[in-house]
C-alpha cells in the first residue's frame, strides 16, 4: 500500500479535500487490469487497489486517478447505475468527470473522442452512447472492465473517410459497481453526506473551487428521519437469503443435487453504552422501539450487549420487549468489547449497531459494518463507520 499512501500525502500537502476524503475508505487489494477502483457497498466506502499497477503512474497520474475515483463516490455514480447497462453507464460516468482532471494518463476517455461536448451528466452521456450504432459490439452483458473481448478494446467513430479510433475502457476498476445496489441511494447519499463533511472540517473549510457547490449540498443538513436510516443500514448489512443442504432433496434433480435451505435470521449485534449520556429513558425507549419493528417485520436476531469498560450484559432477542428496559451501569467507557465479543459469535453477525456517545477508546478498524447511534451531544469515535444522530420526538419538536 506504500504507492498508495506517499500519493495520499501529497494529497493532503496540496489538495487537503481529497486526501482527507480519501482517508475514510476502506483499503483492499486486489489484482486486476486496473490499477484502483472505489465503491459503497453495504454502507461502507472501499477502495481497491493493486499496489505494483499504481506505482507505474507518475506521481501526477497517481494523484489524478484518485481524484478520479473521488468524484465517481461524490457523484453516487455506482448507486445510480441501477438497470442500466453496465459497460455503457460505466463509460458515461468517466466521460463525465474526466474533463475536469489534470494529470490523468493519456489512454483517460475523453468526450472529444466519441465526437461529443464536454461538460454533460452521466446520464446525458449515457443517453448518447446508446444511439452510436459503433457501440454495438459493447452491449451485451458484463462489467465496465471488459468492455470487448476482441484483442483490441478500440471501437470505431467517423464516417468511411474519416475513421477514429477510441479507446472505450474506463480508466478505474468498476467490477465492485455490481454489489452497489446492495445499499439504498438515499443511505449512500448519507454515507458520502458524513464524508464529505469529515473531510471539510478536517480540511479547514478549504475546498476545491471545481467542487464548491456540490460539496455545499452535503453540508447541508440531512433531511432522511433516523428511523429511515436505521432500517436501511440494517437491510444493507445483510439479506435472508438460501443455502444448500444435503438434508433435503432438491426439488428438480432429487438426492443428486443439494436442497434449498432458508436462512430464517439474520445476526446483528446492538452495543449499549451504559454512560450517563446514554441512560435515558426516552433515548434507550426510542432505539429500541425501532429495533423491536425491525426485529418483527425483518426476522433478525440481535444481541444485544449493555457494556461499559466491560460488557455487562447480554440480553438475546427477536422481537420480544425485553430489550426496551434500560440498563444502568456508569463509569468507564471502553467501545472495543463490543467488538471483540462480536468476532467470537457463530454464526457471523452481519453488523454491529452501537448506542453510545462516542466518548471512549474504539477499535482502530473493524470487519463489521458498523452504524455509530450518536446521543444528542456525541461524537463519532473513529473515522470508520456510518454516523447517525439519535432524537427523540420530543427534541425534534
Amino acid at each position: 500500500m506504500r504507492p498508495l499512501e506517499d500519493a495520499i500525502v501529497r494529497l493532503l500537502k496540496h489538495r487537503p479535500f481529497y486526501g482527507q476524503f480519501l482517508l475514510q475508505f476502506r483499503r483492499r487489494q486486489h489484482t486486476g487490469p486496473k490499477a484502483v477502483g472505489v465503491t459503497i457497498t453495504d454502507a461502507i466506502p472501499t477502495l481497491v487497489i493493486d499496489p505494483d499497477h499504481f506505482a507505474v503512474f507518475s506521481p501526477p497520474e497517481q494523484e489524478a486517478l484518485l481524484e478520479h475515483l473521488v468524484k465517481h463516490i461524490l457523484h453516487l455514480h455506482p448507486s445510480r447505475r441501477k438497470e442500466r447497462h453496465p459497460r455503457l453507464w460505466d463509460l458515461a460516468c468517466d466521460l463525465a468527470i474526466n474533463p475536469g482532471i489534470e494529470h490523468l494518463p493519456p489512454e483517460a476517455t475523453q468526450p472529444q473522442r466519441f465526437r461529443l461536448p464536454g461538460g454533460l451528466a452521466a446520464e446525458e452521456y449515457y443517453t448518447r452512447l446508446l444511439l452510436m450504432p459503433e457501440l454495438g459490439d459493447h452491449r451485451d452483458g458484463g462489467s465496465g472492465d471488459q468492455l470487448n473481448e476482441r484483442p483490441s478494446d478500440l471501437v470505431a467513430v467517423g464516417n468511411s473517410d474519416e475513421r477514429v479510433q477510441l479507446d472505450s475502457e474506463t480508466i478505474d476498476s468498476h467490477e465492485d459497481w455490481k454489489d452497489a445496489d446492495r445499499t439504498p441511494q438515499s443511505l449512500s447519499e448519507q454515507v458520502v453526506r458524513q464524508m464529505v463533511q469529515t473531510a471539510w472540517k478536517r480540511s479547514q473549510g478549504e475546498t476545491p473551487r471545481e467542487l464548491r457547490e456540490l460539496i455545499e449540498q452535503f453540508l447541508r443538513p440531512e433531511v432522511i428521519p433516523w428511523q429511515q436510516i436505521l432500517r436501511q443500514f440494517i437491510g444493507s448489512a445483510g439479506r435472508i437469503g438460501r443455502k444448500g443442504t444435503w438434508k433435503r432433496a432438491h426439488r428438480r434433480f432429487g438426492h443428486e443435487t443439494p436442497g434449498i435451505r432458508k436462512q430464517h435470521y439474520l445476526n446483528l449485534v446492538v452495543g449499549v453504552d451504559v454512560s450517563d449520556s446514554t441512560d435515558t429513558q426516552p433515548l434507550r425507549e426510542a432505539f429500541a422501539r425501532e429495533l423491536l419493528n425491525i426485529a418483527r417485520g425483518r426476522r433478525c436476531r440481535f444481541t444485544v450487549l449493555y457494556a461499559g469498560s466491560r460488557i455487562q450484559k447480554i440480553v438475546q432477542f427477536n422481537g420480544q420487549p425485553q430489550v426496551t428496559e434500560v440498563f444502568r451501569g456508569g463509569g468507564f467507557t471502553d467501545l472495543r468489547p463490543v467488538f471483540d465479543y462480536a468476532k467470537m459469535l457463530q454464526p457471523r453477525p452481519a453488523a454491529i449497531i452501537y448506542l453510545t456517545d462516542g466518548y471512549g477508546p474504539a477499535p482502530e478498524q473493524s470487519t463489521f459494518p458498523t452504524l455509530w447511534v450518536l446521543s444528542p451531544d456525541g461524537r463519532k469515535p473513529v473515522d470508520w463507520g456510518l454516523e447517525l444522530r439519535l432524537k427523540t420526538h420530543k427534541e425534534k419538536s
